[in-house]
């Protein structure tokens, strides 16, 4: 069976999915398989399950915890695949790519000149790209012969108007890259793709997506295109995330360099590895710990999360002049219950009533009768999109 690898590699961790790349133009590709390979303290596990859940290789080995290595974890992850393959055939690889900068804004062959493009975008995103990048060289170090495709986080968020995406900056900063990209675009354009199952007549109206994980963003649609974003020039701003801070006064960064007299690596760990949910509580980026947890700290995190996303929804309902619906994704939007509830009640101002029982039992919808807001969970999935991606630019 031919197949279309999916991989999103993280800086200790790689996802990984394989579809098959047979299905017609308009089909959704069929998952085959799904695994991970991650960090676990001073491990490192591999987990490789079927389409049906069933698993097929799970295994550990020693690796220091500081040293995550890319290339051995997609080796092994290759080899538990090679030995399950039932004559499986690998004929196109899909990598999730986090930044595509100013010229990139749909899935690309990748080459050589494509990938110096993309190195130089690391700055842009330097807990992400880099690593993205390594799974490419490393692909094509083990399967030359194999074609590889980048599809785009920020590719999504290209029909943004131009109003929508520019920093109130000098025109020579902004015309060198310096503006809003939007990240998350593979999970919103995802999320965009069901919205005509689960909204019916109301998928093509004023749509405001909570994707809510240890990274977290808003976006709002109108015809499921991108019309505004909260995260913009890098994956720091916008919502309080896990371990990032979100939105800042630029001025606090001028700040902690010129009187705490931090150096730039200094800020830049602040920023993405200290602050956050994790920051803010002193105990753990995990939302289900915070929720869990009695101390005031972590209340107060939750708190802090909860009152940056209402704000963020009435500034994406202004920009499209009202909104018809909310739809909840990702970690915390698809399995913390008590966030979206209390999301919904900050929101109530709006219209949103919540149906507290199928909020409770993981209904797809999640409005009471009278709500004048559509309200809906929807599980993402970034890997399918990717694969879709990349059987549509090969074909």
């Amino acid at each position: 069976m031919d197949a279309v690898l999916v991989l999103n590699a993280g800086s200790s961790s790689i996802k990984f999915a394989g579809f098959e790349s047979a299905a017609p133009m308009a089909a959704i590709p069929r998952p085959i398989f799904r695994g991970r390979v991650a960090q676990a303290g001073g491990a490192v596990e591999l987990s490789v399950k079927g389409a049906d859940g069933t698993q097929l290789e799970k295994s550990r080995w020693d690796a220091p915890a500081a040293a995550f290595d890319h290339q051995q974890a997609m080796r092994r992850a290759i080899d538990a695949l090679d030995a399950h393959d039932d004559g499986l055939q690998i004929v196109a690889v899909g990598h999730r790519v986090v930044h595509g900068g100013q010229h990139y804004s749909a899935p690309e062959r990748i080459t050589p000149a494509l990938l110096r493009d993309l190195h130089a975008l690391v700055p842009l995103a330097p807990l992400h790209q880099p690593h993205n990048l390594k799974a490419i060289e490393i692909v094509d170090s083990i399967r030359p012969a194999v074609p590889q495709v980048a599809c785009f986080d920020t590719a999504f968020h290209s029909t943004q108007s131009r109003v929508a995406r520019a920093f109130a900056l000098p025109r020579e900063i902004t015309e060198s890259g310096v503006r809003r990209y939007g990240f998350h675009g593979l999970s919103y354009e995802y999320i965009a793709s069901q919205l005509p199952r689960v909204l019916g007549d109301k998928a093509g109206g004023r749509v405001i997506v909570l994707h809510l994980g240890n990274g977290a963003s808003l976006c709002a649609l109108q015809d499921s295109k991108s019309v505004a974003s909260t995260m913009g020039f890098s994956a720091l701003d916008g919502l309080m995330m896990g371990t990032r801070c979100g939105a800042l006064d630029p001025g606090v960064v001028l700040y902690l360099l010129q009187q705490l007299h931090m150096g730039a690596d200094q800020v830049s760990d602040l920023l993405y590895s200290r602050s956050g949910l994790l920051g803010v509580s002193g105990i753990s980026s995990d939302m289900q710990v915070l929720l869990a947890s009695s101390e005031p700290r972590a209340l107060e995190a939750v708190d802090l999360f909860v009152h940056r996303i209402v704000c963020e929804i009435g500034s994406l309902a202004a920009a499209m002049g009202g909104v018809d619906a909310l739809v909840f994704t990702a970690g915390i939007g698809e399995n913390a219950a008590p966030i979206r509830a209390r999301i919904c009640d900050g929101c109530a101002w709006l219209g949103a009533v919540l149906d507290d029982r199928n909020n409770r039992d993981g209904r797809m919808l999640i409005h009471a009768a009278h709500s004048a807001l559509l309200l809906a969970v929807v599980p993402t999935d970034e890997e399918e999109m990717i694969a879709t991606q990349t059987l549509r630019l090969l074909r």
